[in-house]
């Protein structure tokens, strides 16, 4: 006989027990067939990648199955056939899991799983890389664009320096001084 891995998905609708009951059903299926339950987890109701037929969540079941073909195959026709079953795989394992799968571990371990310490990480906000501003014209201040090289060394005679060695750059006689574009050509101009 083989090894085989089966996960099946029951519609959120119906309750754990319900989920449970199923699972007993394709096991008995199994059984009857000449194979062996090796193993039977029941990962309870969990949020679905996408929706399947208008459902959002299911009800996750996995088996580990020592078991010929055919009891295999009658299995997955059942499947097929049950209105409450979503979505099954089953795939040929060369040897059984042992323990508890990946999600029971991690299970185990908390919803959120095991975060390790932290340390004292502050506020949700204060990040300690960086003062925190004291009031919203500080934030604004802080937030503001930085401003590109060229024009922090070109000063203009509007501004004027901030520093004693600062020199400022004065119009000169010669200088043109250009109009503002209308998209008009030069010679229409009102």
């Amino acid at each position: 006989m083989a090894y085989y891995e089966s996960v099946f998905i029951a519609r959120q609708d119906i309750s754990a027990t319900q989920a449970e009951g199923l699972a007993d059903t394709f096991a008995k299926v199994v059984t009857d067939g000449g194979g062996k339950v090796a193993k039977r987890e029941i990962w309870g109701l969990r949020q679905l990648a996408y929706r399947i037929k208008k459902n959002r969540k299911g009800h996750y079941i996995l088996f580990n199955f020592d078991a010929p073909s055919g009891a295999i195959e009658e299995m997955e026709r059942q499947m097929r056939l049950h209105e409450d079953v979503l979505r099954h795989m089953t795939i040929k394992v060369d040897e059984p899991e042992e323990g508890p799968s990946i999600i029971m571990r991690n299970r185990e371990r908390g919803e959120r799983g095991d975060r390790g310490d932290r340390g004292d990480r502050g506020g949700r906000n204060d990040r300690g890389d960086r003062p925190r501003p004291s009031s919203s014209r500080d934030r604004d201040a802080n937030n503001s664009p930085a401003k590109p090289p060229e024009a922090a060394a070109e000063k203009t005679e509007d501004a004027p320096a901030k520093e004693a060695g600062d020199e400022i750059k004065t119009k000169e006689a010669g200088d043109e001084i250009k109009a503002p574009q209308t998209g008009k050509p030069e010679g229409d101009q009102e």
